[in-house]
């Protein structure tokens, strides 16, 4: 899948795409790795669609999942040492890997583009006021070529149609799979739904 063709001009990561990528099949399980070749390249095409940076999109869709593979004690340690949030504690890597995960790729990836990080920080849960960036990384990691699961043909249509409907669809499903299975939902999964699920008709 290693069929992007971006050179890095601008300084979002201090080294390049060839070494960022290394650095990431160092990181992740082959299947993992492939994913996120995917999820970059279907967010440079929202980008380009959406007048959001490509350079950004690419980095950002490469680093969304850097932490997914990392021991739990990882993550508690981090939520401990950085005085986050005690209630994630509650939660497992489904939501650490984004909402703790970004401090990892910030710390040992050296990357401090705030927008890059809060669309890794924001990719498994969402938020309120998701940028076009943030809004790009959250329907990349669903759509990707490799997913398959009811409604996802249904999910890249409508986003690439319309990114924010898009962003409301994910979210709704989330919810309603969660809710079905009953599973925890982190509380910034309701913030998520209640900010942008009631502005679309997705019947």
């Amino acid at each position: 899948m290693e069929n992007s063709q971006l050179t890095y001009h601008e300084q979002i990561v201090p080294y390049s795409r060839k070494e960022l990528v290394k650095k990431l099949k160092d990181a992740l399980t082959e299947s993992r790795y492939q994913h996120v070749l995917r999820v970059e390249q279907t967010a440079i095409e929202l980008a380009q669609r959406n007048g959001v940076d490509p350079e950004r999109a690419s980095v950002a869709g490469l680093v969304h999942d850097y932490a997914k593979q990392r021991p739990a004690a990882d993550f508690i340690q981090a939520i401990k040492t950085y005085q986050l949030d005690p209630i994630l504690l509650d939660y497992g890597n489904a939501v650490w890997h984004g909402v703790v995960g970004w401090l990892f790729v910030k710390n040992e990836l050296q990357i401090n583009d705030i927008e890059v990080l809060n669309a890794v920080k924001y990719h498994t849960v969402g938020h309120q006021y998701m940028t076009p960036l943030e809004q790009i990384v959250y329907m990349a990691d669903y759509i990707e070529p490799g997913r398959e699961f009811p409604g996802v043909d249904e999910a890249r249509k409508i986003t690439f149609d319309n990114l924010q409907k898009g962003v409301a669809y994910q979210t709704k499903q989330t919810l309603g799979y969660l809710v079905a299975h009953n599973k925890p939902v982190f509380p910034q999964t309701i913030y998520t739904y209640n900010s942008w699920v009631p502005k679309f008709d997705l019947n």
